[in-house]
């Protein structure tokens, strides 16, 4: 993808999988869905409980990962990896009530903010600056197949 494409891709509301290496003995990355924040240019923003394991683990690394994808045809994913660059405790109120917009309706999301205001003073929020990028792009790659499900090459 090019860059420009890839940074609106990331921009776009899409549930995110975060990926932190698990310090806790001989254990697989942790690798969970979250929603995220993101502009072309910038940092990518996630909002997190203080205590929970992936807080902790955010914090031993120091880094993580995080995927976005379309699952419709033809699919096309975006995985950014960086350094953490700040955390902010308590959350910005603004960038909650920011991201419950993203990923809801308006009613939902006004029911959402109402019902979880606790995790005003207990969440934190982590922001990465994008350090390496992996995408793709499958529309080329679909558009050599033949309607009748044959592989096309050219030539």
């Amino acid at each position: 993808m090019p860059h420009h494409e890839r940074e609106r891709f990331l921009a776009e509301p899409r549930i995110g999988v975060l990926g932190v290496t698990d310090s806790r003995g001989d254990r697989a990355p942790l690798l969970v869905p979250v929603w995220y924040h993101y502009e072309p240019g910038g940092e990518v923003v996630v909002q997190t409980g203080r205590e929970t394991v992936k807080a902790r683990l955010l914090g031993a690394a120091g880094r993580f990962s995080l995927c976005a994808q379309d699952e419709n045809r033809p699919y096309r994913y975006v995985s950014v990896e960086g350094p953490i660059t700040s955390v902010t405790d308590p959350v910005d109120p603004a960038l909650r009530e920011s991201m419950a917009h993203r990923y809801l309706d308006p009613e939902e999301a006004r029911a959402y903010l109402a019902a979880t205001a606790d995790q005003l003073k207990d969440d934190i929020t982590v922001h990465m600056r994008p350090q390496h990028w992996r995408t793709a792009n499958f529309a080329a790659f679909a558009a050599d197949f033949a309607g009748d499900g044959q592989f096309r090459t050219d030539g």
